[in-house]
């Protein structure tokens, strides 16, 4: 992770090289700042590697509220796991029961192994989200989904990648042997004597940094088999292909893309929707103890947002539609500028997004639908349209290149960086914020392998590049996890 060589000065093997999921509770982004912003509101996501961010936004919306969310990731890994998250936040409860939602949506972004029944929805996903990127669909995926800024090349990774989730190769890496691997390469010498090293990072790192609602029992789980979340009982035993990705290895005979789990094994899932809440009775204690764990706490947390979610959202039967007549014009305005610099030809995609504007979910028509995907499993599983919200992917290397766009001058009120992509930050970020803008930065209080020194070293180095692109610290802010910028005024 390149932000460590500004803090640390080595790998951090612990957080691993894919960021499946951020190192912070979520926030509403709308809510960070001297005041809460309100009305038409544009936020550039930096690397946050899920949708937490969104959903809690979306959550503390008002209905006179407009959101427009920009999302720039590191890799196509990543940004596949990101549609693939908020396809199953959209997910109409019509054929999903809420409380099942949030424990497929649970299991997809923390296990490693999935039960059968959650693999199904995932192959489904996959299906969908392969045809919405691929040359011969239709339309986006959804009305709130655009992956239309994208380039080409990116699109195609995205769809070989679903494709993979779909047919894992047969020669591919087994999730239980690819995660043992990498606590074996993390612990070396410390491996016979695993469990005292997970005691110790779980009571003397993260329950001092106040995460005494993750359990001992689930947490040693997760350290020594990749499964955060049971929920239900039942087998866990199929790789959660989503979680999988190609590394880089240096060879004798050259580079080689070596398949397996790259991710964190030492922070855990629990950080991002189970260690606070708003509901104190989620935090009771009993003799010195937690009644609640952050499993539960995730529960409740994630129920709230896809509850507030669909508060917000239409009907499915309303969401092409809705499309149609709300959305059509604004997608092509906002994604004009960048495919007129494409040396596709973009008219030509258009007639075919006219073409087969009226098909069912997703823009797929039936000729189109792989293997045996029916009518009524489609119906199963429609999604829905949410108000006044949409989710842009960006180019992974666009972050250098918005200052250049004259769309994107003065355009950014709020802009969010993960920590490890902290090192990205330039002056030039002050030419894409919009007047009084917000800046947040992910600091490294909850990365493991950083200690107290470097910890600090790397919050210093934050302040240093962001007074650098003319942002100075908020006086509200005291959060040890993120940093809070506002633009200087010129």
């Amino acid at each position: 992770m390149s932000f460590v060589k500004m803090s640390a000065g080595r790998t951090m093997e612990g957080a691993g090289c894919s960021t499946w999921w951020g190192f912070s509770p979520a926030l509403d982004l709308l809510d960070v700042g001297p005041e809460r912003q309100q009305g038409e509101v544009n936020i550039l996501l930096v690397g946050c590697s899920d949708p937490r961010h969104i959903l809690k936004t979306i959550a503390g919306m008002k209905d006179t509220d407009t959101l427009s969310v920009w999302v720039i990731e590191n890799s196509t890994e990543v940004v596949a796991r990101q549609l693939l998250l908020l396809f199953l936040s959209l997910t109409s409860t019509n054929g999903l029961g809420m409380h099942e939602k949030v424990e497929v949506f649970l299991e997809v972004f923390g296990n490693s192994e999935i039960r059968n029944q959650t693999e199904e929805i995932l192959r489904y996903a996959a299906t969908q989200l392969s045809l919405s990127v691929s040359d011969m669909l239709s339309t986006q995926i959804h009305p709130c989904l655009d992956t239309g800024l994208l380039k080409y090349k990116e699109r195609d990774e995205l769809a070989w990648i679903f494709k993979q989730w779909l047919k894992p190769p047969s020669h591919g890496p087994l999730m239980s042997k690819a995660w043992d691997g990498r606590v074996r390469q993390y612990l070396g010498s410390r491996y016979d004597s695993k469990h005292g090293c997970y005691d110790w990072d779980l009571t003397m790192k993260l329950y001092q940094k106040g995460c005494g609602v993750i359990s001992k029992q689930q947490y040693v789980k997760w350290r020594d088999t990749g499964l955060a979340f049971e929920l239900r009982e039942g087998n866990y035993q199929i790789a959660n292909q989503s979680l999988l990705s190609n590394r880089i290895f240096g060879h004798r005979s050259g580079k080689v893309a070596v398949r397996g789990y790259w991710g964190d094994i030492v922070t855990s899932p629990y950080l991002c929707f189970g260690i606070e809440t708003d509901d104190k009775k989620l935090l009771k204690k009993h003799n010195n103890q937690h009644v609640k764990t952050a499993q539960d706490i995730s529960f409740a947390n994630v129920l709230a947002l896809f509850q507030a979610l669909s508060n917000r959202g239409s009907p499915p039967t309303a969401c092409l539609q809705a499309s149609k007549n709300n959305n059509r014009e604004e997608s092509q305005s906002q994604t004009s500028e960048i495919q007129l610099e494409s040396n596709s030809s973009a008219s030509h995609r258009k007639e075919e997004l006219q073409k087969h504007y009226d098909h069912p979910i997703g823009g797929i028509s039936e000729e189109c639908q792989p293997h045996s995907e029916t009518k009524e499993k489609a119906m199963h599983y429609e999604l829905m349209t949410v108000n006044g919200v949409r989710v842009f992917f960006l180019p992974l290397d666009s972050l250098s290149k918005l200052p250049e766009k004259q769309r994107y001058s003065q355009f950014f009120n709020t802009i969010y960086c993960s920590a490890s992509m902290a090192h990205t930050l330039k002056p030039s970020l002050k030419l894409i914020s919009a007047s009084e803008a917000i800046l947040i930065v992910e600091l490294g209080k909850y990365l493991l392998d950083l200690s107290k020194e470097q910890e600090a070293g790397f919050t210093q180095k934050i302040k240093e590049i962001t007074l650098t692109a003319g942002f100075s610290p908020t006086l509200e802010s005291t959060s040890d996890v993120h940093a809070v910028f506002t633009l200087q005024q010129q």
